[in-house]
């Protein structure tokens, strides 16, 4: 079975995060599956909708490290990148349906979706700084302005998890239930979109989005270079190091 599940129906492009032993961990294949999938689905007049889901008991917990130590991005063109900019430019509605565990990628990829259904289970979280590194996916922007700038700051300078109902109050889900309705509501709702017209949804999501489009797309690529040069630098390989030793990194002197 394929890490990444891409199956199309009644309209609907389903994308499931399928590595469940590595708690959807990502891996940079991953990420080339998903960009080609997407952007299949932007120029492909059978899809209306896509879908982003993993499992009842995990969204995703984000980059594989192991794999992202060994296949770091080098450059715009890596698969990261490429999904990045997909999912930012996608111009049909994009939905996610989020149970348990959204690490990193796993959140910030909401920010870019249309429409969220989390279980009651679900836990988002963008540790970034915990790791030596910066915010990617835009998500220095998207979340100030969803959240509010101290919401903000305290989901990205402290990196911890906050839960699905308050995911809820500042708007980053639509709707909290149980984990194993989740997918399915989203897919009904997906399929209610996929009735409509197509060209009406795509129209008015341009309008909802023209005002911060390329404001988006300059901002991801320079989230990508500094990223980059943190990935290389003391504090990051700190952090991988402690990661990967299971023990707790030491920042003093960093």
């Amino acid at each position: 079975m394929s890490d990444i599940l891409v199956h199309t129906e009644a309209g609907v492009c389903t994308l499931t995060f399928n590595r469940p032993d590595k708690k959807n961990s990502i891996t940079a294949a991953m990420y080339g599956t998903l960009a080609d999938a997407i952007e299949a689905a932007a120029s492909d007049p059978a899809v209306r909708c896509v879908v982003f889901q993993g499992n009842e008991a995990t969204f995703s917990a984000g980059n594989d490290i192991g794999d992202f130590l060994n296949n770091p991005p080098a450059s715009e063109d890596s698969p990261v990148f490429r999904f990045l900019r997909a999912v930012a430019q996608f111009p049909k509605p994009l939905l996610a349906a989020v149970c348990g565990p959204a690490v990193g990628i796993g959140t910030t990829l909401l920010f870019h979706c249309d429409l969220v259904y989390a279980g009651d289970n679900a836990a988002f979280s963008m540790p970034f700084v915990n790791l030596g590194l910066c915010p990617e996916a835009a998500s220095s922007l998207l979340v100030p302005q969803m959240l509010g700038y101290h919401r903000a700051a305290e989901a990205l300078l402290l990196g911890e998890p906050f839960m699905a109902e308050a995911a809820l109050e500042v708007g980053l889900v639509n709707r909290v239930l149980p984990p194993m309705e989740a997918a399915g509501y989203a897919q009904a709702v997906a399929r209610k979109l996929a009735a409509k017209p197509l060209s009406a949804l795509m129209e008015t999501k341009r309008l909802m989005k023209k005002g911060q489009i390329q404001q988006v797309m300059s901002t991801i690529a320079e989230e990508g270079a500094s990223f980059g040069r943190m990935l290389r630098e003391p504090a990051a390989r700190e952090a991988f190091g402690a990661f990967m030793a299971r023990r707790k990194p030491d920042f003093s002197q960093l």
